[in-house]
């Protein structure tokens, strides 16, 4: 499973694949940004559509840091997320 640890916005977080499937295959990526641990987890989702490479983790390798940063700032809470069970904190 690709992992990736990026900086925005002067902290760290840690870049996973969420396992969200979507009805377009391999056309469409779910990911997940995180940081920290038990209840001082923080979780943010968003989704992204590769340029090359079809697996997800060959396209998680692919993405420039920059890119990374932008889905970042376009990814959602967990707690309004699908992949975060709306809620479940």
């Amino acid at each position: 499973m690709a992992r990736r640890r990026i900086t925005v916005d002067g902290e760290i977080w840690e870049v996973n694949p969420s396992g969200c499937v979507t009805v377009y295959g391999k056309d469409e990526f779910g990911i997940v940004f995180h940081q920290g641990t038990g209840p001082h987890r923080r979780r943010r989702f968003t989704r992204f559509a590769p340029v090359g490479a079809r697996s997800i983790d060959a396209a998680l390798r692919e993405l420039p840091d920059q890119r990374l940063a932008e889905l970042f700032h376009q990814s959602q809470p967990a707690w309004t997320a699908p992949e975060g069970a709306y809620g479940v904190r």
